[in-house]
This record gives C-alpha cells, sequence and structure tokens, in this order.
C-alpha cells in the first residue's frame, strides 16, 4: 500500500486528459498561448479549437498535460509559464523550443510519475506496482483498493479504466488505427507489451538518454518531498523509495551507483555521494541551481553513459 496516496492531503486525479496521451508538440503549444499571461478559459474559449489546430476535447488535453509536466502553471485565475517552461520551451531562451531533445520526454515523465497529485495512475503504476509486468485490469484493482481508504477520490470504475488506457497509450505506440499518432513518451522505452496478450512489462536497466541533470533534480525534489529533515539519502532510499529516481525512471543498481557517484561534479558540490565502510549515500551540502543542471541535460552527452 502506498502511504503516500493514503495521505489526506494528497488529492488524486483521474481525468483532465480526455482520454488523449500526451503528443509531441502539445507541451510548446500550451506554453506559446500562455507565455505573456493568458486568461483561466484560454484552452475553453471557441476561438481556443481555431488557435491549437485540434478539437475541443484534444485543447483541455493540453492544458492538462501542460500543467501536469510543470510547463505552466495557475495563478490567481492566471495561466502563466512556469520556471521549467520557460527554460526548456522559450523560443529565444529554451533549450529545446520544439522537444526534439529526449531530455524533455524525461522531465515529462518524471513530473508524471514522481508525484500523485495530476496523474495519479502514473505514479501508482511506477511507484506502487511490485512485479515486473501488469496488465490493465490489475492496475485499476490497485487503484479501486486504495480508492477503498480513501473516500473523497470518488472515482468510478470506468473512469479508472480510461485513465489506465490513457496511461498505457502513453508509454506503449499503437500502431495504425485512428490514434496513431507517437505518444511523446514512447520514446523512452519504459513500458513494452509482451508476448502475452495484455500484457505489459516495465523495462528496468540503464537509460542512456536520460541525462544527468534531469536525474539530480528528480533526486533532489524527491528527497525535498519525502525525506526534508534528513541531511543524507541512502542508495537504497533513491533506488527504491517511493517516488524516487530509481523507481520513477526504472534504473537497474549499477546504473544508480554510476549516476550517483558523479553527484558531485554534476552539483558543483551541493551535493556528494560517500561509499566507505558499506555506507553509500549521498550528502547534502547546499540547495543544487535547477535550471542549470536541467540546461545542463541538454549539452552533449557521452554517448552510452548510464
Amino acid at each position: 500500500m502506498l502511504d503516500a496516496l493514503l495521505d489526506s492531503s494528497v488529492r488524486a486525479q483521474f481525468a483532465g486528459h480526455e482520454t488523449f496521451p500526451l503528443r509531441l508538440l502539445w507541451l510548446k503549444k500550451a506554453y506559446d498561448a500562455v507565455k505573456g499571461g493568458a486568461e483561466r478559459g484560454t484552452f475553453q474559449e471557441q476561438s481556443a479549437i481555431a488557435r491549437f489546430g485540434v478539437g475541443r476535447n484534444m485543447v483541455l488535453a493540453i492544458r492538462h498535460w501542460a500543467l501536469a509536466a510543470d510547463i505552466i502553471e495557475e495563478v490567481d485565475g492566471v495561466l502563466l509559464p512556469t520556471a521549467i517552461g520557460k527554460i526548456l520551451l522559450d523560443d529565444e531562451s529554451g533549450v529545446d523550443p520544439y522537444l526534439e531533445d529526449p531530455a524533455t520526454a524525461w522531465w515529462a515523465h518524471y513530473a508524471f510519475a514522481g508525484s500523485p497529485e495530476q496523474t495519479t495512475t502514473f505514479f501508482f503504476a511506477f511507484n506502487g506496482v511490485s512485479q515486473s509486468t501488469f496488465d490493465r485490469a490489475s492496475l485499476v484493482r490497485g487503484l479501486l483498493d486504495l480508492a477503498e481508504g480513501r473516500k473523497a477520490w470518488r472515482a468510478s470504475v470506468d473512469t479508472l479504466k480510461r485513465d489506465v488506457e490513457v496511461f498505457v497509450r502513453s508509454y506503449v505506440s499503437r500502431v495504425g488505427g485512428e490514434d496513431a499518432a507517437e505518444p511523446l513518451l514512447a520514446e523512452l522505452c519504459l513500458v513494452r507489451e509482451t508476448l502475452a496478450a495484455g500484457q505489459f512489462e516495465f523495462i528496468r536497466g540503464p537509460k542512456p538518454t536520460l541525462p544527468d541533470g534531469v536525474f539530480v533534480v528528480a533526486l533532489r525534489r524527491f528527497w525535498r518531498r519525502w525525506h526534508s529533515t534528513s541531511p543524507t539519502l541512502s542508495i537504497e532510499q533513491a533506488s527504491y523509495g517511493v517516488g524516487s529516481p530509481g523507481r520513477v525512471f526504472k534504473l537497474d543498481d549499477e546504473s544508480m551507483h554510476a549516476k550517483l557517484s558523479r553527484i558531485g561534479a554534476i552539483t558543483g558540490g551541493a551535493m556528494s555521494w560517500t561509499d566507505t565502510a558499506g555506507l553509500r549515500q549521498v550528502i547534502f551540502h547546499r540547495e543544487p541551481d535547477e535550471g542549470k543542471l536541467l540546461r545542463s541535460a541538454y549539452r552533449p552527452r557521452l554517448k552510452g553513459a548510464a
């Protein structure tokens, strides 16, 4: 059972995507629509259909995914780009305005699977499913079990089925059919369909396209949320804790060790790694610069890095 989802302060969400997985340029469309500030109803006005070039339901899906990916935010009824959104998608200063680098997809995946509030099914699947294989029905059952412990969720079986379907389609490409557009997260190769019909498998192991900058931002956010009072973080917590980079990115032990061992160089000494007398842990010294870390994720990286 995930204590994080049973916390009364956590509000679950199983809708908003209108049954559409995140597509390639949607985050950029959302960012451009609010970069100068926009009214709350920007994605609901009749003119939004012409502005975004898609149907009304897709427009609402664009808004949902951009909010969940921490690209835009609502402040006092006004939609604004976030600091992350500006770093990634701004035409003049952004590092990846057209989402050509896999680092942006990794960031979006972390935003969805690393916290439970806006994409609860994603968080549950990557953190609450202990087996390497799963099917749609088992995910729905697991979410229903959690919902029984949180009466305020009010999630129907049909709603959960639709949300689980969107989760699967976000990571596993569909061949042919009406909705054959490639979802942004499919390129990460985190989930694949097995030979058994209706069965899927998490792909655990090294992630060559996952940049250190995204990994470290994810690690620090996990640390700050779930272990904020501790000046150290063990490799076990970083690898297997709920919401940890190890779980969210499905990294194996060797890959985790490789990334953590170079954390001092990556953060400029803001964090350091120690591996002495059987004690393997990260030590926190000061807050790393998230913006600098994310920007570093888009510099040329050594081919085959863990």
